[in-house]
C-alpha cells in the first residue's frame, strides 16, 4: 500500500483522500489515473494495489463507508476502482451502507451521477475506457458538487421542485440499508418478463441493455450450451445456481456457484453444463451475437465423456 499527499488544496477547491484500487483488467488504467492524482494539489492517494474484482471492491467500499458513517472528514474521502467492464466493482462496493459507487463510461455519467447521486466510489472500464477519457472522467467527477448542474439537468441548475427532492435525498439514501441491502442486479432481476433463447434450449433471456449488451440469464437444471463463441468478450456474475464452463480456446474448465465471476475472450470457445436451476447477470463488450461450434448432440456426449472421466 502506498501513500502519497500532493500539498494542500487551492483556495476554494475541496480536498479529497482518494482510495484506488483495481482487478489485473483495470489495473493499468487505475495506474494512469493515479498518475493523474498525484499530479493535483489537494489529493491524497492511497493505493491498494490489484487483487480479485470483488476483494479490491470490498477494501474500498469499507473504508469510504467508514468514512462516511464518522459524519464526513476533511479531506472528504472517495474511492476510484477499475475492473475490465467497471460493472462489477461497483456491485461489490455498494453492498456498503452509504457508498454510491456508479460505473463512468463518459464525462456525462460522472457529471450525472455527482450531481443526483452524491457518487462517491467512480468505477471505470480497463477495456473499454482509454487512459485519456478516463481522465477526463475522474477531472468531472472530481469537481462535479451535489446537486450541481448535469447533462440530466440540462446543464442548467435543477427545478424547486427536484432541489426539494435532492436536499431530502442524502439522509433517505444513507437509511436504505437499515430497512434492506440489496444489489443493483437483483433489484434489475425483479418484475422482469424472461424470453425463450430459441438457439439454447432451456434458457431464458431479459435483455437489461442493447448496446453494449447486458442481459439476465437463467437456465433449467440439466440444460447445455453447446460449443459456441461470440464477436466480444463477456463477463458474468452467478447469482444463483451451479454450472461448469469448459474453455476449448484455452484448454480450461470452470466450477461456478453463487456469487462467482468468469471473464471469457471474444472468439473463446465455450461449452457450459447446468447442474441446478441457475441464473447469472452477464455483459458483453458490445452487442450480443452468437455462434455455434456444435450442435446438442455432439455437446451432450463430450461432457457426458469428460464428467465420467473426472469422477462427477
Amino acid at each position: 500500500m502506498t501513500s502519497a499527499e500532493n500539498g494542500t488544496s487551492a483556495a476554494g477547491a475541496p480536498a479529497f483522500k482518494i482510495y484506488t484500487g483495481a482487478d489485473p483488467f483495470g489495473c493499468p488504467l487505475k495506474d494512469a489515473l493515479v498518475a493523474h492524482l498525484h499530479s493535483l494539489p489537494g489529493v491524497e492517494v492511497v493505493d491498494l494495489g490489484t487483487d480479485k474484482y470483488y476483494s479490491v471492491a470490498e477494501q474500498i467500499g469499507r473504508l469510504v463507508s467508514a468514512a462516511a458513517a464518522s459524519g464526513g472528514s476533511s479531506p472528504e474521502t472517495r474511492g476510484v476502482i477499475a475492473c475490465g467492464t467497471g460493472v462489477g466493482v461497483s456491485i461489490f462496493a455498494n453492498k456498503f451502507p452509504r457508498v454510491y459507487a456508479a460505473a463512468c463510461f463518459s464525462e456525462g455519467d460522472a457529471a450525472n451521477a455527482r450531481s443526483i447521486s452524491a457518487c462517491n466510489v467512480l468505477t471505470v472500464s480497463g477495456m473499454n475506457t482509454t487512459p485519456e477519457d478516463a481522465v477526463k472522467i475522474l477531472e468531472t467527477w472530481l469537481k462535479t458538487p451535489f446537486k450541481a448542474p448535469c447533462p440530466a439537468s440540462g446543464d442548467a441548475d435543477w427545478p424547486d421542485d427536484i432541489q426539494d427532492f435532492l436536499d431530502n435525498a442524502p439522509k433517505e439514501m444513507a437509511a436504505i440499508p437499515n430497512i434492506a441491502s440489496s444489489c443493483a442486479i437483483c433489484c434489475l432481476r425483479k418484475a422482469i418478463t424472461f424470453e425463450p433463447v430459441e438457439i439454447m434450449p432451456g434458457g431464458e433471456m431479459k435483455i437489461a441493455r442493447e448496446s453494449p449488451t447486458s442481459a439476465i440469464v437463467r437456465f433449467k437444471a440439466g440444460s447445455v450450451e453447446p460449443a459456441h463463441h461470440h464477436t466480444f468478450g463477456h463477463d458474468l456474475l452467478v447469482m444463483k445456481g451451479k454450472k461448469k464452463v469448459w474453455n476449448l480456446t484455452k484448454k480450461e474448465s470452470y466450477d461456478l456457484e453463487d456469487g462467482d465471476f468468469l471473464f471469457t475472450p471474444a472468439g473463446d470457445v465455450h461449452r457450459v453444463k447446468y447442474f441446478t436451476d441457475t441464473e447469472f447477470f452477464i455483459r458483453w463488450d458490445g452487442d450480443w451475437d452468437i455462434f455455434l461450434d456444435e450442435d446438442l448432440k455432439a455437446a451432450n456426449e463430450a461432457i457426458d465423456k469428460e464428467l465420467a472421466g473426472s469422477g462427477n
